[in-house]
């Protein structure tokens, strides 16, 4: 885990009580992951309409929503398989208490910054809340599944990272990276652990 933790840049495990209530409680975290990628397949078309004229973010982000739109539709069907309905959206406290911490001024690059790492957090996290389903989760089939999501998402986490720098200094960007990840362990700290949540 530490590894992981290293390679998606996060700096504090989830609680390990997580993926024992998630295995539990399958229908509900199926039902909140599908929301899931439903909201990061929306936030990547947001980017796209925000920044039209970045054609280095359009360039990336076009096949990311693609990817993120067909996890919605996996999840789906392994829903379907469990006879599970989506139900309605419920509200993602995680994401609510990141976005409290983004900055709202500056340059039109330094926002980008800002939107460009904040979904680089929530998909490293959720690589890594993958990668525990992946190896503890008792059905042979779902850990192939979260095997696979665990890989998708730490390469979006990258594009994001790497469309920060892209349009900002480096130095600047790893600053700011810092700052958010120290931000992002104390929300996970204080966070409760939920049976109906994946974040």
């Amino acid at each position: 885990m530490a590894e992981q933790l290293t390679t998606l840049g996060l700096k504090l495990p989830s609680d390990p009580r997580w993926v024992n209530i998630a295995q539990m409680n399958l229908a509900d975290i199926l039902i909140d992951h599908a929301w899931c990628e439903q909201k990061a397949a929306s936030s990547c078309i947001s980017l796209i309409i925000k920044y039209p004229d970045k054609s280095r973010l359009v360039e990336v982000m076009t096949p990311v929503v693609t990817e993120e739109w067909g996890h919605f539709q996996r999840v789906l069907k392994e829903m379907k398989k469990r006879n599970i309905a989506l139900g309605k959206a419920r509200k993602d406290e995680y994401v609510a208490a990141l976005s409290r911490g983004l900055k709202k001024g500056g340059s039109r690059e330094e926002l980008l910054m800002e939107d460009v790492l904040f979904c680089a957090l929530i998909e490293a996290r959720s690589a890594e809340r993958f990668k525990l389903l992946s190896e503890q989760i008792a059905e042979e089939s779902l850990k192939k599944f979260y095997h696979e999501l665990m890989i998708s998402e730490a390469g979006h986490y990258k594009n994001f990272v790497e469309l920060a720098e892209y349009y900002n200094p480096k130095e600047k960007v790893r600053l700011r990276w810092e700052e958010m990840l120290r931000q992002e362990a104390e929300i996970m700290q204080n966070l409760e652990v939920r049976a109906d949540r994946f974040h």
